[in-house]
């Protein structure tokens, strides 16, 4: 990767500023992936954390000055090589987080609809255990048993089915956010619920318009 910067319009970077020369430096990457920057005999020099320098390998952190006042962003300047490849492996916790949050709304709202149908069932067992004990011959406590009978198992699944209820509305928000996270962070398409390792494994943005580099080569 080969990135010209200077004032002039034909850079791949156009740097405009009255101090900096027309091809003032450049920047480039080796096969290891290490940034330099280079300059190009430029009339006021550049320069890397206050020193003045031919070449030298930097990092984005760094602070890298053309001329007498003009601070070159690096990562803006990678954009000019289409390159948003720490942006995109910044989705992948975006898209474990939503996998993790999306199977926790199913088993735990599953587990809470299946306590809710059951237990009117384990209180029909308490009661007939109470009648066992107290005696048929109590008529308060076996008519209210024989109550509880038939509305405990109602009950159960009117509420298991409100819990039912909450689920899809969960995922649908869940979801939403979602398609507004996990999307090419240059041209903001939604990557679908495709794997984050499958995606990286295009290196690029599919959209002709777009083709981030999503991937360094």
């Amino acid at each position: 990767m080969v990135i010209r910067i200077g004032k002039a319009t034909d850079n791949d970077f156009v740097a405009n500023d009255s101090h900096v020369s027309r091809y003032h430096a450049r920047l480039t990457r080796d096969e290891k992936g290490n940034l330099f920057i280079e300059d190009t005999e430029s009339t006021n020099g550049t320069f890397v954390n206050g020193d003045r320098v031919i070449k030298k390998k930097i990092t984005p952190s760094d602070i890298v000055t053309l001329g007498n006042n003009y601070t070159l962003n690096i990562s803006e300047v990678l954009k000019s090589d289409n390159d948003y490849s720490e942006e995109f492996a910044a989705l992948k916790p975006v898209y474990e987080n939503y996998i993790k949050e999306k199977i926790r709304i199913q088993s735990s709202n599953q587990f809470k609809t299946r306590l809710l149908q059951s237990l009117p069932f384990a209180v029909i067992g308490i009661l007939g255990l109470m009648i066992s004990v107290i005696g048929k011959h109590n008529q308060g406590v076996f008519i209210g048993s024989l109550i509880i009978a038939v509305c405990a198992p109602t009950l159960g699944i009117y509420l298991g089915a409100r819990q039912s209820a909450k689920i899809p509305a969960l995922l649908q928000n869940l979801s939403n956010q979602f398609k507004i996270n996990y999307v090419c962070p240059k041209c903001g398409t939604f990557l679908g619920e495709i794997p984050w390792e499958s995606l990286a494994n295009k290196k690029k943005c599919s959209l002709s318009t777009c083709r981030a580099k999503w991937v360094k080569k």
